[in-house]
């Protein structure tokens, strides 16, 4: 539509006016939807309300949405009152989503006024009798006690809530509304205040009331962006503000009272859990308080914005959403009396649940810290001890009533022209000092008591510095997190994947395409920030970010992610880029004062002067002053805005004609019209569907099965995104293990991966449940199954079921409900037996139907089907989940020792001894040791395999299925081989049951195995110095690597191919023993000889070699030589002196006599560059594991 005044409606700062309340004409309706019994007394039940006025009838792209608007209005429907109660007016506000994304803002003051409809007392006073007729009924047909227990219900037998209209005055809730494109919070409310105080005024209005809401609707700009904007409310100024293009967007909630409710922790624990998109429910006896919480996290999200259900106020007909599988931000009513048990919440295994009245967080299980945690929180504390708040919270704010008191009202014209020169600056030092006397005259007066709800001047001062502190604490508090924000992400842009040629290409192939690294995010962050950010990168908040960056190659950039650019641009200026970020220190925000500034600056001195509200062509009659009522509006008049009228020259084309790039700006930033991002989406149908938000509010049983057909279809989408992108990954994992290709991600990334899987199965376990099964219902529904199984008692079970009561069983020990139910589904995935164990659970159809709603997903036979699809495809790669994660289970180990037929003992006689081939040695119960990696053999030497020859030690997992080979391939016994008792050796994962080829890896590539006898023979110098630089090179490449992504260094040091076996070889390259006696001479026995005949050298590099060799000969452990060698090199490489010894034993005259001319010992280049090799891993702390130098003090 069309008018003058300020424009089109989307540069105006109202789009809408709105009262709500009590139908005459079609009477009282109960609420059937609020959930009240029916022994509450009629005048304390909810009755539906109505829309009775709205103007305009709509604007452009901001249609009317009548029913939502009347449910977020008055979300407990009408409210009746007597003059016995009390009848203070109250304020809030809400927020409606649109399709687009886009928000628009309302803002509610509910007063009570008299009712002098007849049919309205008459009804009341009938319902009520009726009332009373059904109680006494009720209290007759129950004995003494039950009548007692009845006596002491609430408004129940005439005790309270009663209504008599010969003596009682009945009064009815009703609403003033105002919507908006922007939060102009305490303008909306000064003036919706103002409005109200001249109805109950005994005073009739300067003007009609509908001048005044004519002038908001019509006259009254956008303020631009970076500058203020005064207009005029019934009884006084009203002034707002709006952000400049480098400063942070608009929002006025104010955090302060958020973070005095719940406190700094609290806050920092909710903003994580909204970070890392859980479902979040808001619980609160005060709507606003509902909306100051919601408003403010998400305010502090910047740069990044909430992608999903957004309903700070649900009303009881929409608790249905309680049960959505998806991420959301709500926030429900807490009724009086009610206790948080009563709530119905179906699946909490992902749920924060916010007290805010109690002042209490409940976070989900395993929550990551927030980066920087304990300097955040110090930080925070610090700008609220100067504002004078307790960083502890839980302050009980003041109620958030709209008394008299919460919009100035001047004694006079006079000091009112005053005021507004001391806003705008244009008072001197001598005009303050009379005003401050005429204030001091006005307290002596009687000024302080001032009737018509008047204020004096010092209140009105009072309230101008309460709201400028708290706009000010408002910017500084967001600008903590927005600098933590860009100290987080400040290199984001490095790691943004380009692919794509062009939009369109780029668009349809977004599913098969990363666009970001993660992998490479992640190696450069601090290890204590990886459990954070590996969950984070996962949300659809940074997904739409990063989006959003890589859409600008080609389109405008979205301003929220422009905003943050040009910080981190300014920030780069002074920043070296010489700090690693792994080690960069907690910076304060530093812009603290200036951001406060320009708030401050704003709201003192007002920039633009809209129209005041003025005279309009009314009829005569119309706009009369009833006190106490408010008027019936003339609609003819505020149904569009008025063209002949001589104040329209007075528009304030000024602001518009100044700087009109800033002012389109804004007209983004108020998400005014469609989001570009979902512009472009709307042509592909690649793009995710999301929610339709406007149905979101439509508690209509045709839009509420709609809304969860619509969540059903997005669980099996979610689904098959997820197992795609977890095959991707692992497969990817796989390669990369196999030396095909660079590490793309990391354990943790897939233990976060894994972890989304879990959520998303409670999620689709948790919709459309009936009744509340337990903080998990996928564990619920395993119990109520085993349960079930019990009771049928059929005589023969299927290996399915018997294995899902055993792993039922096994879990319950030392875990939540929650961690029983991720435990197994790590076993589950570990095995390969996820989906047909959750096939299992389906198949039993009556349980399901008396779990579950006719809605739920799980009653929902072909999407189903599906998602048992999906998960089945998870079997094609291997996981050590469970074997990785949880470390605290207990299992049973099975070990067998594997022999060869023939054995020799003894003096070189040889027999075949009746030993089977496989021994089993221990059956042991003990904590989960993790995958296996090294195992310790030893034996008594004594009995009849006092003298063996160890082919290998099979480990065989009973819970996981997994069998670990240990190759041996030496002899274990005194006087035979190295006269070793005791092994370390390096293990294997083999394929479980398969023994016909027991050494076929699975999918996890085969770690090193302990160096076998075959291999000692003598290679060529060439490929003995290569294995050297290999061996090493593997050793930088582990230090090299982020903590999470090395494998096992004991692997690196002895196994094959590791740093012993290499130097052995070299150690071995030309050494005349071998040749000349007829037994194995060992290195060991080099290296002891050559400490006996250096002991009249001096210097610490020979007193430090004889001091470790001494030590390691006197150990009581009966490692053999082989076994010393391997303690020899391990802990010479961990104190950093084997780069020392190599030179000493090459220049010992012993060499000479023992090598010959060619060995590599003796080539004194191939000994230097040995050494400058060996050199170079001085620079990593190197940490053994204690079987390896167990007994030996060095």
């Amino acid at each position: 539509m069309n008018g003058t005044g300020a424009g089109s409606a989307s540069c105006r700062f109202a789009h809408y006016f709105v009262v709500c309340g009590v139908d005459t004409e079609t009477g009282l309706e109960p609420d059937d939807g609020a959930g009240e019994g029916f022994e509450q007394s009629p005048i304390r039940r909810s009755f539906k309300s109505k829309v009775l006025v709205h103007y305009p009838e709509n604007t452009d792209r901001n249609p009317f949405n009548k029913d939502a608007v009347n449910m977020l209005c008055m979300p407990r429907g009408l409210s009746f009152r007597t003059q016995a109660d009390r009848l203070d007016p109250h304020f809030h506000s809400f927020t409606i989503a649109f399709d687009d994304g886009t928000r628009s803002y309302g803002f509610v003051h509910t007063f009570y006024e008299e009712v002098t409809s007849p049919q309205i007392i008459t009804a009341m006073q009938t319902l009520y009798q009726m009332h009373h007729v059904d109680m006494d009924s009720l209290a007759s047909s129950l004995d003494e006690s039950d009548a007692e227990s009845l006596a002491g219900v609430p408004g129940c037998l005439g005790c309270s809530g009663s209504f008599d209209p010969a003596r009682d005055t009945l009064y009815v809730s009703k609403a003033l509304c105002l919507v908006t494109p922007l939060p102009f919070l305490q303008a909306s409310r000064q003036f919706l205040a103002q409005l109200h105080q001249a109805v109950t005024s005994q005073t009739a209005p300067p003007l009609p009331l509908e001048s005044y809401i004519h002038n908001i609707l019509y006259e009254v700009p956008l303020p631009p962006p970076g500058r203020s904007l005064r207009f005029h409310g019934v009884q006084g100024p009203i002034v707002c503000q709006r952000p400049g293009p480098g400063e942070l967007p608009l929002g006025e909630y104010l955090l302060g009272e958020a973070f005095s409710l719940l406190g700094v922790d609290n806050m920092v624990k909710l903003l994580t859990c909204a970070l890392l998109e859980t479902q979040v429910l808001l619980y609160s006896q005060d709507y606003q308080r509902l909306m100051t919480v919601a408003e403010g996290i998400t305010t502090l999200l910047f740069p990044f914005q909430w992608q999903h259900i957004y309903l700070p106020i649900v009303s009881t007909p929409l608790h249905h959403l309680l049960d959505a599988p998806v991420p959301f931000l709500m926030g429900i009513q807490r009724r009086d009396g009610a206790q948080r048990s009563s709530l119905h919440l179906p699946h909490e295994a992902n749920l924060c649940f916010v007290d805010i009245d109690n002042h209490c967080v409940e976070a989900p299980e395993d929550l990551p810290l927030f980066p920087d945690q304990t300097e955040l929180i110090q930080e925070l504390s610090e700008v609220l001890l100067h504002f004078g708040l307790e960083p502890q919270g839980g302050v009980i704010t003041k109620p958030t009533t709209s008394s008299s008191s919460s919009s100035p009202r001047l004694s006079s014209l006079v000091l009112e022209d005053l005021m507004e020169d001391r806003r705008n600056g244009n008072l001197g030092g001598e005009e303050l000092a009379v005003l401050e006397r005429l204030q001091a005259l006005a307290r002596r007066c009687g000024g302080e008591k001032m009737s018509d709800g008047g204020k004096t001047l010092g209140h009105a001062f009072e309230e101008e510095e309460e709201e400028l502190k708290a706009a000010k604490l408002n910017i500084q508090l967001r600008e903590v997190f927005a600098v933590r924000f860009a100290a987080m992400f400040g290199r984001y842009e490095e790691f943004v994947i380009h692919s794509a040629l062009d939009l369109d290409s780029w668009l349809s192939n977004r599913e098969g395409t990363f666009s970001f690294d993660k992998g490479s995010f992640l190696s450069v962050q601090p290890a204590t920030h990886l459990h954070f950010f590996s969950r984070f990168l996962e949300t659809s908040m940074f997904s739409s970010f990063v989006d959003g960056k890589v859409i600008s190659r080609w389109a405008d950039r979205e301003p929220l992610q422009l905003l943050f650019d040009s910080r981190l641009e300014r920030e780069r200026l002074y920043d070296t880029g010489e700090e690693d970020p792994r080690s960069c220190p907690y910076r304060k925000c530093t812009t603290l004062f200036e951001s406060a500034h320009n708030i401050e600056r704003r709201l003192l001195k007002a920039d633009h002067t809209a129209i005041h509200p003025h005279l309009l062509d009314m009829r005569i009659g119309q706009g009369r002053h009833h006190p106490g009522y408010f008027p019936k509006l003339q609609a003819d008049v505020l149904a569009q805005a008025q063209n002949t009228n001589k104040w329209s020259s007075r528009v304030t084309t000024s602001s518009r004609r100044s700087e009109p790039k800033r002012q389109t700006h804004g007209l983004q930033e108020a998400g005014v019209g469609l989001i570009y991002f979902c512009f472009i989406q709307q042509k592909h149908t690649y793009a995710r569907k999301l929610l339709r938000q406007s149905k979101l509010l439509d508690p209509s049983p045709q839009a509420v099965s709609q809304t969860h057909r619509e969540f059903v279809d997005g669980l099996l989408s979610e689904c098959r995104l997820k197992t795609k992108r977890m095959l991707m990954e692992r497969m990817g994992k796989e390669s990369v293990e196999l030396g095909q290709g660079e590490a793309n991600i990391t354990g943790l990334q897939e233990n976060t991966l894994i972890h989304g899987l879990c959520d998303l199965l409670e999620r689709t376990w948790g919709h459309g449940l009936q009744m509340k099964q337990g903080k998990s219902a996928l564990w619920s529904h395993l119990l109520h199954y085993q349960a079930a199984q019990q009771k049928t008692e059929a005589p023969a079970e299927s290996p399915g079921q018997n294995t899902t009561r055993v792993f039922i069983q096994t879990m319950s020990e030392g875990l939540s409900e929650v961690g029983q139910a991720r435990a197994w589904i790590h076993l589950a995935l570990e095995k390969k037996m996820l989906s047909q164990h959750l096939k299992e659970l389906l198949t039993n159809q009556e349980l399901l139907r008396q779990l579950y709603k006719p809605h739920a997903f799980l009653l929902c036979e072909e999407e189903r089907e599906q998602f048992l699809f999906h998960l089945l495809s998870l079997n094609t790669v291997d996981y050590l989940c469970f074997t990785r994660v949880f470390t605290s289970i207990c299992k049973i180990y099975w070990q067998f020792c594997s022999f060869p037929r023939t054995l020799k003992v003894g003096f070189g006689f040889s027999f075949t001894t009746l030993v089977p081939t496989q021994l089993v040695l221990l059956t042991s119960r003990c904590q989960n040791l993790g995958r296996l990696s090294t195992l310790q053999l030893g034996q008594e030497n004594s009995g009849l395999l006092a003298k063996c020859l160890i082919d290998c030690v099979m480990v065989y997992n009973e819970i996981t299925g997994h069998t670990y080979k240990f190759p041996c391939g030496r002899w274990l016994g005194k006087g035979v081989g190295d006269g070793s008792l005791e092994r370390v050796l390096i293990g294997q994962l083999v394929s479980p049951g398969a023994e016909e080829d027991a050494g076929r890896w699975t999918g996890t590539p085969p770690e090193l195995a302990s160096p076998s006898q075959s291999v000692r023979m003598v290679l060529g110098s060439l490929g003995i110095q290569e294995d050297m630089r290999e061996a090493a090179n593997n050793l930088v490449k582990h230090f090299h690597k982020p903590e999470q992504e090395r494998g096992n260094l004991t692997v690196l040091l002895c196994g094959e191919g590791g740093l012993v076996l290499s130097l052995e070889k070299f150690l071995l390259h030309g050494f005349k023993s071998n040749r000349l006696f007829q037994r194995n001479v060992f290195v060991w026995d080099f290296v002891g000889k050559f400490c006996k005949l250096i002991k009249s050298r001096l210097g610490p590099p020979c007193d430090s070699l004889c001091h470790y060799v001494n030590a390691i000969n006197a150990s009581p452990r009966n490692i053999g030589k082989e076994g010393k060698f391997q303690l020899f090199v391990c802990l010479g490489i961990r104190d950093r002196l084997l780069s020392q010894w190599l030179p000493l034993l090459a220049d010992c005259p012993l060499t000479a006599r023992t090598y010959e001319d060619g060995a590599l010992l003796r080539d004194r280049a191939a000994v230097h560059s040995l050494s400058r090799i060996l050199h170079t891993l001085n620079e990593f702390s190197i940490t053994l594991e204690t079987a390896l130098v167990k007994g030996v003090d060095l």
